[in-house]
């Protein structure tokens, strides 16, 4: 089922700054892939949810400025009505009203794409203020797309189509201990949606998760692009054409094969490998800490 087929699009991202692979700047591409279409998307950023009619782009906010910039941008550009939901997806109790403001909207593409990460590897047990980590990043990377897809596959059931991405992680096909959590979230994504697509895709439903490496995104801290981290735009203009063929993709050639020569190295040498990279990135991050 190819994007253009679809009705409309919902994209969601976390107000959290430290996902750390590509949830920076991929939601504005997925949606400017799908602006030849009529879609309806709905972007659930910074502390935002943009619902637009008629064609569309989607840019990432940082703040509610932002949020307010490109409400204008919207119009200005594409005379679309907007829609804004403040919300906190490391919360538990928004989803009701999430809910209630979606309430008659037909939306064809679900892309989850909130993340949130750890700001430097670490030790499971050192990490800051442990128990508020593990629930935010299991609120922001786990309940999000399991709440949200609850939200909206009801209606792409009724109606017998509908698309939802959704965006895990390489940190999530193999091991990557010093983010622990970080990795078994995105490990769940990946499960999660293979099990919902097997599950709907007799009734129209086509769900797919992409797990790319990293994105030259801001976000990541990659502001020039190369082969192994393209931009976003070339990363999302390679993934989106698997959309419909593919229910689990890295989304970027150079990245499917990352993907498979590291699957041929056991899994024990490739732990320590990330390990002992991750320890070397904790060291360098601790010893700047420290002297600022």
């Amino acid at each position: 089922m190819p994007p253009d087929s679809m009705d409309n699009t919902i994209i969601n991202k976390s107000l959290f700054k430290v996902e750390s692979d590509v949830h920076g700047q991929l939601e504005k591409e997925y949606a400017a892939r799908c602006k030849e279409a009529r879609v309806l998307t709905v972007h659930i950023t910074a502390a935002a949810a943009y619902a637009v009619k008629e064609k569309t782009t989607i840019c990432q906010a940082a703040n509610c400025l932002d949020v307010v910039r490109y409400q204008k941008h919207l119009y200005e550009k594409f005379k679309v009505e907007t829609r804004i939901i403040a919300v906190d997806f490391a919360s538990e109790d928004i989803y009701d009203k999430i809910k209630t403001r979606l309430a008659g909207l037909e939306i064809g593409i679900l892309v989850n794409n909130v993340g949130m990460s750890y700001e430097y590897p670490e030790y499971f047990l050192d990490l800051p203020d442990l128990d508020n980590t593990i629930k935010k990043l299991i609120n922001v990377n786990v309940l999000s797309v399991c709440k949200m897809t609850q939200l909206v596959l009801p209606n792409m059931v009724e109606r017998s189509k509908g698309v939802i991405l959704n965006i895990s992680s390489a940190s999530g096909m193999f091991a990557v201990p010093l983010l622990t959590i970080y990795s078994a979230t995105k490990a769940f994504v990946d499960f999660f949606s293979r099990c919902l697509h097997e599950e709907y895709r007799s009734k129209g439903i086509f769900v797919q998760c992409v797990l790319p490496y990293y994105v030259a995104t801001k976000l990541a801290k990659i502001r020039k692009p190369t082969l192994d981290k393209p931009s976003a735009e070339t990363f999302v203009k390679s993934a989106i054409k698997t959309v419909g063929l593919q229910s689990r993709t890295n989304g970027y050639p150079i990245h499917f094969l990352l993907a498979l020569v590291t699957s041929l190295v056991p899994p024990g040498i490739n732990r320590k490998i990330i390990m002992d990279f991750n320890k070397s990135v904790r060291a360098r991050y601790l010893k700047k800490f420290k002297k600022n």
